[in-house]
C-alpha cells in the first residue's frame, strides 16, 4: 500500500482500545497541532505495511470461528474486539475490526501500524500484525488473560486475584517502565495521553501492558511541547493540559500519579466524584499535610511494608505536582521505585486540581454547550477549562471528553 507523504498531515500516533468501551470523542484527522519551538509539527510517520506481519481476511474469519459473537471480548471507537487462535501453534490473539462506522480512519489506522510495529517492551500491548485485504482493515494483538486493571483491582470479591503489595508494587513498577521506554527510550518519543486502569491489561503472570495507543502523539526529540484539542479520561488529565490544551510528556505522568494512588487505594478516582467524597488527589494531598498518607491504603490490605507504601504515595504525589517542571521524568519514578534514589527530603508541592468540573461530569449533571468554562478548583491562575464535548459517562473507566 503506497502514500504520498508529502500531501500527509501530522495526525499522531492512533491506536485503539482492547477491552474497554467506545470513546466519547474523536479526533479528526484535520486536527491541527500547534507545536513547541515555532515548529510545524513533526513529520508524518513512515508507513511502510511490510514492517509487520500481513494477515488476510480469511485468517482472521477463520481463527475468530466466522467472528463469531461467542469470540468477541469488546468493543472500542476502533470498531469489535475479537479472541481468535492464529498460526500452526493456534496462538491466542486479540483481532481489533475497523468498523464501518468507526471514528477511526484510514490515515489512523496507518499510523497505528507504523508507530507500534517498533514498539518493543515487555510493558506495552504487542502488534503482531495486520489485515489490509481490499477494504477490510484490522490489528492483530497478543492477548491478555486477565483482562484490565480496572476489570480486576476494582471487582471487589468478584476478582479471584490476590491484589498484595508485592503484586501493587510489580504492576506499578512495570507500568513506569513502559512509560520510561515510551517517553525516553523510543524514538520519536511517544505522549500516551490516556493513562488509566482499563488501559492496563494484565498477562498470564500478572505483568501490566500498557493498552490503547488512539490518542497518542509522537514527539522528535526537537519538540518541547504540543498545542492541541482536550481529549482523554476526566480524572487523568494533567490541568495544564485539559485548560490550556499544552501536551508534554509531564502530561502522562500525572496521569501516571492518579493510576498509582488508585492502585494502592483500591478505589478508581470516579467512585469518590459519584460518592461524593473528596477526589481522590485531594483526599490524599490533605492525608499527606496531616501526616496520615496510610489511612488512604487499601483496607483489603492486611500486610505491607508501611514505610515503603508512604514512599509510593509520595512519589504518587510528586508526579501528580501543579508545575509539569516538578514532576519527575518517568526513568526517575522507576530509580525511586528501585531504591536508587531517596525522596524522603524533597519538599512536595500542591497538586494540580480541576475537581469542580469532574465533578459535573461523573454526577452525570447536564453539560452546557460546546465553549463553556470551567474554573480550575485550587488554581485560578491556570485559566478557564474551555470543554471541548458534550457527551459523558459515569462508570469506572472514568468520562471521556
Amino acid at each position: 500500500m503506497r502514500k504520498d507523504n508529502k500531501k500527509k498531515q501530522y495526525a499522531g500516533v492512533n491506536c485503539f482500545p482492547l477491552l474497554c468501551g467506545k470513546r466519547n470523542y474523536s479526533l479528526s484527522s484535520s486536527e491541527s497541532d500547534a507545536v513547541g519551538k515555532n515548529a510545524q509539527g513533526p513529520p508524518p510517520p513512515d508507513v511502510r505495511m511490510n514492517v509487520v506481519h500481513q494477515y488476510s481476511y480469511k485468517e482472521l474469519e477463520s481463527a475468530t470461528r466466522g467472528f463469531a459473537y461467542h469470540c468477541k471480548i469488546g468493543e472500542g471507537g476502533f470498531g469489535p474486539v475479537y479472541k481468535g487462535k492464529l498460526g500452526d501453534n493456534r496462538s491466542m490473539v486479540a483481532i481489533k475490526v475497523l468498523s464501518a462506522d468507526s471514528s477511526q480512519g484510514e490515515r489512523e489506522f496507518l499510523a497505528e501500524v507504523s508507530a507500534m510495529s517498533n514498539a518493543v517492551h515487555p510493558n506495552l500491548v504487542k502488534l503482531s500484525g495486520c489485515c489490509t485485504d481490499g477494504t477490510s482493515r484490522a490489528l492483530v494483538y497478543e492477548y491478555m488473560e486477565n483482562n484490565s486493571l480496572s476489570q480486576t483491582l476494582f471487582s471487589g470479591k468478584f476478582c479471584k486475584i490476590q491484589f498484595s503489595w508485592t503484586l501493587r508494587r510489580k504492576i506499578s513498577l512495570g507500568i513506569a517502565h513502559g512509560l520510561t521506554y515510551l517517553h525516553e527510550q523510543m524514538k520519536p518519543h511517544i505522549v500516551h495521553r490516556d493513562i488509566k486502569p482499563s488501559n492496563i491489561l494484565l498477562d498470564s503472570d500478572l505483568n501490566p501492558k500498557i493498552s490503547d495507543f488512539g490518542l497518542a502523539r509522537l514527539f522528535p526529540d526537537d519538540i518541547t511541547h504540543i498545542s492541541t484539542r482536550v481529549a482523554g479520561t476526566l480524572g487523568y488529565l494533567a490541568p495544564e493540559y485539559a485548560v490550556h490544551g499544552r501536551l508534554t510528556r509531564k502530561s502522562d505522568v500525572y496521569s501516571y500519579g492518579v493510576l498509582l494512588l488508585e492502585t494502592i487505594s483500591g478505589r478508581c478516582v470516579s467512585n469518590f466524584m459519584m460518592e461524593d467524597e473528596e477526589y481522590l488527589v485531594e483526599k490524599a494531598w490533605n492525608l499527606y499535610k496531616a501526616n496520615e498518607l496510610l489511612q488512604i491504603v487499601d483496607p483489603a490490605l492486611q500486610d505491607y511494608p508501611s514505610e515503603e507504601v508512604v514512599k509510593f504515595l509520595k512519589l504518587a504525589l510528586l508526579c501528580l505536582q501543579e508545575a509539569p517542571s516538578l514532576r519527575p521524568q518517568m526513568s526517575k519514578v522507576v530509580k525511586v521505585m528501585c531504591n536508587h534514589m531517596d525522596i524522603r527530603d524533597v519538599q512536595i508541592s500542591e497538586p494540580g486540581l480541576i475537581t469542580d468540573f469532574l465533578k459535573m461530569k461523573i454526577a452525570g449533571k447536564s453539560t452546557p454547550s460546546r465553549g463553556s468554562s470551567y474554573m480550575t478548583k485550587s488554581s485560578p491562575s491556570l485559566g478557564w477549562f474551555k470543554k471541548s464535548s458534550e457527551s459523558s459517562q459515569t462508570s469506572c473507566k472514568g468520562s471521556k471528553i
